[in-house]
Order: structure tokens, then C-alpha cells, then sequence
């Protein structure tokens, strides 16, 4: 993956984490919404910053879909915070590769992503995965397995002008 492909794939989470984010600070209330809109605000402020650096790098920014298919619509806090976390994965998930590039800021940049997605997530679900961002059959335990992040958010939200997702455990 080039680092500009990277930086697409990252883009593309980032525009569904801002739809996911917003359905869920409208569908709840109370200290659920204000986590949620502070997290509305901060990967709006990731995908402003990666517009804006595909835009310096020679590139055409992706622009978000109108709609999302999100796996599932928050209408309990309980809800909420299992899309809130999906989401945080999948964003993590995004960011994996980009984390390897050769350009020492981009990769700066994907590590300090991927630690605050990690870090709002176990704050809404205090558990942590080995590995953040590698699916489990990618662990260091299955050598043979490489990371995949070729659909962003691919296992928390997905385009609505894409076909379905087809069922994959969240990364």
C-alpha cells in the first residue's frame, strides 16, 4: 500500500466515524452525547487534517457518501456504545498500514490516530485487544495472516452506495 492509498483508506474511515458519530450523539443523551460529540469533533478533525494533507500531497480528497449502513442503530446506550466502539476499531483498523509508511510524519500521524481511537474506545468499553487494529487471525500468534484494511470501518459502518458488508467480526 502506498502511502497515499493510506491516506484514502484512513480518509474514508474517517467520514464514516463522523456519520456514525452523529447518529449516535442524535440518538442519545445525557454523558453519552457529550462523549459522543466530542468524538464527532475530534475525527472531524482527523478527516480535515487528512483532506488538507491529500490535498498538499497533489491529490483529490474522497468526499463521504450521503449515507451509511451502520451495524447497528443505537436506540439504547448499550447500542451506542457498541457502535461507538466498532467504529473506534475500525478506525483503528484504517490506520494500521498507514502506521508502517516510510515518512516518518505519516507515521507519527496513524500511531497518534490509532491511540486515540484505542483510547476512546476503552473508555467506553474498558477492554483492549492484543494487538488494536489487527483482526485476531492477524495476531503474531497466526504468522502466516497479514492485516487486511482494505474496506475502511469495514466491520462497523459501510457506505449505503456499496454492496452489503458481508458478516465479519469487528477488528
Amino acid at each position: 500500500m502506498t502511502a497515499d492509498q493510506g491516506l484514502g483508506t484512513a480518509l474514508a474511515a474517517e467520514h464514516a466515524a463522523v456519520y456514525a458519530y452523529g447518529v449516535i450523539g442524535a440518538r442519545t443523551t445525557g454523558t453519552m452525547r457529550v462523549t459522543a460529540t466530542a468524538a464527532f469533533n475530534a475525527h472531524r478533525a482527523r478527516r480535515d487534517q487528512l483532506r488538507a494533507l491529500i490535498t498538499s500531497r497533489g491529490g483529490t480528497p474522497s468526499e463521504p457518501g450521503p449515507a451509511y449502513r451502520l451495524p447497528v442503530t443505537p436506540s439504547t446506550p448499550a447500542q451506542a456504545v457498541e457502535l461507538a466502539t466498532l467504529v473506534e476499531r475500525g478506525v483503528t483498523a484504517a490506520y494500521l498500514e498507514l502506521a508502517a509508511s516510510p515518512d516518518a510524519s505519516l507515521r507519527r500521524m496513524a500511531a497518534l490516530a490509532m491511540q486515540e481511537c484505542v483510547t476512546r474506545s476503552y473508555g467506553l468499553r474498558p477492554e483492549i485487544e492484543a494487538f488494536p487494529g489487527m483482526s485476531a487471525a492477524a495476531s503474531p500468534a497466526s504468522p502466516s495472516a497479514s492485516p487486511s484494511v482494505s474496506s475502511s470501518v469495514s466491520s462497523s459502518v459501510s457506505s449505503s452506495t456499496s454492496p452489503p458488508a458481508s458478516p465479519t467480526s469487528p477488528s
